[in-house]
């Protein structure tokens, strides 16, 4: 009788072994879908990476740029772990950073978040309208051509205060902070904020002290900008423009001329270039040219604001070339140092 045990018993070892053979593959699928969600499916590139959104992309779009920008390894792995998110409904426009390493989850997850990276965008020295629009649409998706339809907007541009000339005092060269996907008027807007901050009760004071407008500072400063990198002769340079200013003389400002000329690359004014007929040749047309000649830092504006009483009423610079300028309250005196400085340069080849 004992002898019959033996199918129950094959039959059991049978059971066994299938289930070992499913626990397997149940194990095997586990670890598959776990790596296929938290193994990491970016290529070779370096630490970081950044993928670019577009505003109005699709999911379709976001998978091409994905798999073109050769963020992601398998196009496939990631389209599941993103379906199971449902990021496919939520993309959001934006400049994300993508780590080496990251999972399909850890990518999907981001970009659905809408977490950006920003864009740490460092304004120093433009000169002109383009140049600002340039630097914008270089690092921001905002459109360029809407940027410069604002800039030349009269109507828009009067709420602020400006105009299409006086329109670059908007920008006070600092570093900005900006979501990548910002548009135009948004960031128009964050700079005449930024404007505004700048323009504290205590500088409006002392522009009010000199008798003259923010925007008047800021052209004043502009010039000053262009004539001197040297920060601690700045307030002297400022006082000799601002003394003719006040005694209605021209202030035959070099730096207008070039900007006027729109060659910037000029190393010596000529009589011919004085003649050039435009609102921003000062050797021209009495007070300061319409707008700015380029965006003055905020120790040029400071300088401005706090110019110091004297009697200059010329300058040139030195003949020594160490960047600075000799100052003269009277035409013969600055004869005598201009004569210095322009023998040396005919003696420099210039």
């Amino acid at each position: 009788m004992a002898k019959k045990s033996k199918p129950s018993s094959t039959k059991a070892v049978w059971i066994r072994r299938t289930l070992v053979i499913a626990g397997c593959l149940v194990a095997g699928a586990l670890v598959y879908t776990s790596y296929r969600v938290f193994g990491p499916n970016t290529k070779a590139f370096g630490d970081n990476k950044y993928f670019y959104i577009r505003t109005n992309s699709t999911y379709d779009n976001v998978l091409d740029g994905l798999e073109e920008q050769g963020i992601i390894r398998n196009r496939n792995s990631f389209n599941w772990v993103a379906q199971k998110l449902d990021y496919p409904a939520r993309v959001k426009a934006g400049r994300y950073k993508i780590s080496r390493g990251m999972s399909n989850f850890d990518i999907a997850r981001l970009l659905r978040s809408g977490k950006q990276a920003p864009v740490v965008l460092v304004i120093n020295k433009l000169r002109t309208k383009d140049d600002f629009v340039r630097k914008v649409s270089n690092n921001l998706e905002a459109d360029s051509g809407v940027l410069r339809s604002l800039m030349h907007d009269a109507v828009y541009l009067r709420q602020f205060g400006l105009d299409t000339n006086t329109v670059m005092c908007v920008v006070v060269p600092n570093t900005y902070e900006f979501y990548w996907n910002t548009g135009a008027e948004a960031v128009f807007k964050k700079l005449e904020k930024e404007r505004e901050e700048f323009w504290t009760p205590e500088r409006k004071e002392k522009a009010d002290k000199l008798k003259l407008s923010e925007n008047q500072v800021t052209i004043l400063a502009s010039i000053v900008e262009e004539e001197s990198n040297k920060n601690d002769e700045k307030p002297l340079i400022a006082s000799v423009y601002l003394n003719r200013f006040r005694k209605g003389m021209r202030l035959q400002a070099d730096p207008t001329v070039k900007f006027a000329l729109q060659d910037f690359g000029l190393k010596r004014i000529r009589e011919n270039h004085t003649l050039f007929d435009s609102p921003y040749n000062t050797y021209r047309y009495e007070g300061f040219p319409p707008g700015p000649i380029c965006t003055p830092s905020e120790k040029t504006l400071n300088a401005v604001l706090n110019t110091p009483e004297t009697d200059y009423l010329y300058f040139c610079a030195r003949s020594d070339f160490s960047g600075y300028h000799a100052f003269a309250a009277t035409y013969a005196e600055h004869l005598v140092n201009a004569r210095k400085y322009q023998a040396e340069l005919n003696k420099r080849g210039f």
